[in-house]
Formats: C-alpha cells, sequence, structure tokens
C-alpha cells in the first residue's frame, strides 16, 4: 500500500509541476492590476502609470493602476500582501511603505516577508535648500553655525515623520547638530514659508523648489542621494560635502505578493529593465525628479532589509513617533 501511494505521488507531481510550469509561460492571460497605495497625481503614481503602460504593452496585456489610499500607503500595501500569488497583482512600493512605516506605525504586513521583491524603478532625492539669508554657502559653513546656535536653526519638511523629517533627522545625527523641526502638509506649502525667511531651510522634493532655485530666491545647498542629481548637477551630495555614507532617498519599486512564481517575477524584470533604459520613459521620470534604477529582485529585497535597519535606528535615536 505504501509503496502503491509513492508511486502515485511521484507520478502526480511532476505532472503538476510541469502544468504550473506550463501556466507561468503562458502568463499573462488576463489584464494585471497594480496597486498604488497613494493619490491620483502623487509622484509614486506617477512612476507607478509611466511604467504600468509600458509594462502593458510589452506583455500584451492591459495593466490597470488601481489606487488604494489609506494609512500613509499601508491600506493599499496590505492588499498587495494579502493578494493571490498568481502574478495578476503587482504593488508600487517605496521607502516609507517598505522601510519607514514599520519603524513609526502597527503594520498588517512585513516588508520583508510578505512580499516578493521584482525591481527597483527609480528615486529622488531631495535637495537642501536655504533661506537667502542664511549666512552659509556650503554644507560645512551650516553644520559650523548650526554648532554655535544649537536649535536656533529650523527646518520644514512635508510632515511629522516623512521621509524628508528623517532626512533632517539623519544630517542632524551624523554632524551631531541639533536643529529645531518644523513639519508642513507639503514641500508647497513649506516653500512658500521658505521663501519668505520663516524658516531657515527645508528638506524639500526638487520639482517644487527648481524654479526658486534658479531664480536665486532660494539656496540649493546639497541634494541627499548617493549620486549628483541630474536637474541640479552643479549642486553636490551632501556625502560629498563631507558627512561621508550619508544618503535619502525616496525610492519607488515593483513588487508582488510572497509566493508568485521565479519565473514570473524572473519575465517582470526583464521587461521593467528594458522600460527604464528607454529613452523616452528616462526622459519623462526627469521632469519628475527622479532617477531611473532598474536592477534584480535580489538588490531590491536587501535594499528593502538595509533601508529598514537604518531608518529603524534613526526614528529611535531621534524619539521620532507616527503623526
Amino acid at each position: 500500500m505504501i509503496r502503491f501511494t509513492l508511486a502515485l505521488l511521484a507520478a502526480v507531481l511532476p505532472a503538476t509541476t510541469a502544468q504550473a510550469q506550463t501556466s507561468d509561460t503562458r502568463w499573462p492571460e488576463r489584464p494585471i492590476r497594480f496597486i498604488v497605495p497613494f493619490t491620483p497625481g502623487s509622484s509614486s503614481d506617477t512612476v507607478a502609470r509611466l511604467v504600468g503602460q509600458k509594462l502593458g504593452e510589452r506583455l500584451g496585456q492591459q495593466l490597470v493602476v488601481e489606487n488604494r489610499v489609506g494609512g500613509g500607503g499601508a491600506i493599499g500595501t496590505e492588499q498587495v500582501a494579502r493578494a493571490e500569488a498568481d502574478g495578476y497583482t503587482l504593488g508600487l512600493a517605496n521607502t516609507s511603505t517598505h522601510a519607514v512605516a514599520v519603524s513609526t506605525a502597527a503594520l498588517n504586513y512585513d516588508p520583508a516577508k510578505d512580499f516578493a521583491p521584482v525591481s527597483m524603478l527609480g528615486s529622488s532625492p531631495f535637495v537642501l535648500a536655504l533661506y537667502p539669508g542664511v549666512p552659509v554657502s556650503t554644507v560645512a559653513e551650516l553644520i559650523a553655525l548650526a554648532k554655535s546656535k544649537p536649535r536656533t536653526l529650523n527646518y520644514a519638511s512635508a510632515g511629522p515623520a516623512t521621509l524628508a523629517h528623517l532626512s533632517g533627522a539623519l544630517f542632524e545625527k551624523m554632524a551631531g547638530i541639533a536643529l529645531t523641526h518644523v513639519p508642513y502638509r507639503g514641500t508647497a506649502q513649506s516653500t512658500l514659508d521658505l521663501l519668505e525667511g520663516r524658516v531657515e531651510m527645508q528638506f524639500g522634493t526638487i520639482p517644487p523648489t527648481l524654479s526658486h532655485i534658479r531664480a536665486g530666491k532660494l539656496r540649493a545647498l546639497a541634494v541627499t542621494g548617493a549620486t549628483r542629481n541630474p536637474t541640479l548637477p552643479d549642486v553636490p551630495t551632501i556625502a560629498e560635502s563631507g558627512l561621508a555614507g550619508y544618503e535619502c532617498s525616496l525610492w519607488q519599486a515593483m513588487v508582488a505578493p510572497a509566493g508568485t512564481s521565479p519565473v514570473i517575477i524572473a519575465r517582470l524584470n526583464r521587461e521593467v529593465t528594458a522600460i527604464l533604459n528607454d529613452g523616452e520613459v528616462r526622459a519623462a521620470f526627469a521632469k519628475h525628479g527622479v532617477e531611473p534604477e532598474p536592477g534584480s529582485p535580489e538588490a531590491l529585497g536587501a535594499r528593502i532589509r538595509d533601508d529598514v535597519k537604518k531608518w529603524r535606528e534613526v526614528i529611535t535615536s531621534a524619539g521620532i513617533k507616527e503623526p
């Protein structure tokens, strides 16, 4: 009886495996939904729609972007984690949903265990912009001024516990200075007060401040990415300005539910890589201050794990709480 059962299993399992592999190679056979946990028109939504349109064309199936908003991105992200791992649900992940939120909020998903990384899409650094009346022209001079006047310099961000806030907290930690954080509801709002000198500096996204920087109404001291940004090629990074190892970027990535077939993940990664190397897509990204970053699923998985650790340490040391 036991021999019969084992023989039956031996016959069935290869057939089942072969059927699954055949199904994977035929994928996709129907439309795919791409869940974006942020509002239409946001930077994450823009990146998702640019990539989604091209990906649908390359796969020969419609890719439908669904905005599932709420909980700072947690609601839509959880829906991706709980979706069937059949290749017909994808998700837009970013630094907030997969690296920061785990240390600032109670989540119903695990950023590392509940998702299959597909590919990094791109990243957007912040720009450290100053009111021209602040008497410094380099990061070193800003640090010296801050050390001479602890907590008298204010910096604005897009809100408490946002990545812009954390970029300032990381700057304080690495420079050994104490600044005063002034949270706003977005970079556009904080920029108005920065232009009037009601705050001395801000860590903000590049697009809303670019015209003011070019007009000389704001002084761009440095960008927060690992490399210089093509939009502001003459502005150094904070790392090259004296704080070696400093990096803070809002990255966007594509993920799928954990357990999604490696065959499907590999196909998606190949197609996304081709899309991110397309000149038209790169130009569209540049208009929104996003630098394309194609890479392997393994590299994205490692980035998530590293950033969870990095931002947890910053959040803990700065005593930052959920807003």
